[in-house]
């Protein structure tokens, strides 16, 4: 049933969390529909000067180099940022998000969610819009066969071994911890039913769940939803808004393949000795080195002939040049990391980085370094190991090769076209909504 849907895809937080939905969103406009982003304000001239459809949902927060530093450390806090960022600030402002949400879909086809943005399924349920809810990594399943592992409790990745059911005791314990009173009262206001705790199971759609990684990365569980349909990774092409700075092109071309050290969009804003220990630990295995800084506040003096700093570059294009990387575990460097093909040293700072490391370990590809141990010496023996024993390298390239095959963009829109379809048709035919495994 060939149609031009309008689709909206909202969405919340640092760059691994808006290029996914902007991948998907070309694609969808390249097969004739009409995507909209909505997500922070912040985003609007990014999204726009790629040629897609933009509208802003509050929180309106302000560029991260504006931001109070304390607040991005109270954010980026490896124990209390996770409580702090669903308490004070989403959670605060989900009544703003729920309004702007409500007249973003007026028109609207199809919402598509994010597991940060709780207004949307909230909308989901009251509007009765078609609605897909998406998940960027294993951790937002919460899955008692696959623990996930936050950076101040590693031991939990290993309390699987206790069985399902105690672990699944355990996480009741935890997801309870988390108050949500401001959405709870708002959902009783709008008169929704309770669907599970919101940032748990209740931000999944009845209907479809997109994983949107490789099953290479992680395997559908017991207690996933049944709803839920594993993609493979959605890769944005950075480059479409920066090109290759000529001067990293050029050195690239004049040594070999250097050492890229890099925090993402979020972490880089609480790097505090880290680009300077990666200076320090370059030089111990005379190697080269890029620096992604992200901000010019981050840039070291004196960096020598060996080693070069620049705010942003685009991944697909620097990393296959790289020997290896090192960086944070978001999931949408570790996904680049992994389609370079390079072995990769992950340091979590905060949120699900620490179970993407745990992850990527898994495939033999990376090895996992404590932030609170990060210190030129210990970085110079993990890199050490990765670049001499051969097996990291082959597994490296052996994922990347399969991640290659993948597309997890055209994947996700090909699910996305047939939920459409299908719901139109039951929709024709007086019949109940399209679920996955119905």
């Amino acid at each position: 049933m060939a149609k031009n849907w309008r689709i909206l895809l909202n969405t919340f937080g640092s760059f691994g969390d808006i290029h996914p939905y902007m991948a998907i969103a070309m694609e969808l406009h390249s097969r004739g529909h009409s995507p909209i982003i909505a997500t922070s304000a912040l985003y609007e001239e990014k999204i726009r000067s790629v040629g897609l459809e933009f509208v802003a949902i509050r929180p309106n927060l302000p560029p991260p180099q504006d931001q109070d530093s304390d607040l991005i450390n109270r954010i980026m806090d490896p124990r209390h940022g996770p409580r702090f960022l669903i308490e004070e600030i989403i959670s605060s402002a989900i009544r703003e998000s729920y309004e702007d949400l409500v007249r973003a879909v007026d028109g609207a086809d199809l919402l598509v969610t994010h597991p940060a943005a709780p207004a949307g399924p909230l909308v989901g349920w009251k509007t009765g819009i078609r609605w897909i809810s998406t998940v960027l990594a294993p951790m937002s399943f919460f899955s008692a066969y696959d623990p996930p592992v936050p950076p101040y409790w590693p031991w939990l990745g290993n309390i699987s071994l206790l069985g399902p059911r105690v672990t699944k005791f355990v996480f009741g314990a935890i997801k309870k911890s988390f108050r949500s009173e401001a959405i709870h009262n708002l959902r009783r206001e709008i008169g929704v039913d309770y669907y599970g705790p919101p940032m748990f199971e209740g931000q999944h759609s009845p209907h479809l769940v997109l994983a949107l990684f490789s099953q290479l990365f992680a395997q559908p569980k017991p207690d996933w939803p049944p709803q839920a349909s594993v993609t493979g990774f959605a890769f944005y092409d950075g480059s479409r808004e920066l090109e290759m700075p000529a001067e990293l092109e050029r050195f690239l071309n004049d040594g070999p393949p250097p050492i890229v050290f890099t925090l993402g969009s979020s972490a880089v804003w609480v790097a505090r000795d880290f680009f300077h220990e990666c200076i320090t630990a370059t030089r111990l295995l005379n190697r080269r080195a890029v620096l992604l800084i992200g901000d010019e506040r981050n840039r070291p003096p004196d960096l020598g002939p060996d080693i070069v700093a620049f705010d942003y570059a685009p991944y697909q294009q620097l990393l296959p040049r790289a020997c290896a990387m090192v960086h944070h575990g978001g999931i949408g460097t570790t996904s680049h990391g992994l389609r370079a093909g390079i072995p990769t040293l992950i340091v979590p700072f905060a949120f699900d980085q620490a179970d993407n490391g745990a992850h990527a370990a898994l495939l033999g590809t990376s090895r996992t370094h404590a932030r609170s141990r990060y210190n030129s010496h210990r970085v110079a023996t993990e890199l050490d190991t990765l670049l001499r024993v051969p097996s990291y390298r082959t597994n490296a390239e052996a994922v990347a090769g399969e991640l290659h095959e993948e597309n997890g963009t055209v994947r996700a829109c090909d699910e996305i076209e047939t939920y459409l379809d299908r719901a139109s048709i039951a929709e024709l035919k007086q019949e109940p909504a399209y679920a996955v495994g119905n």
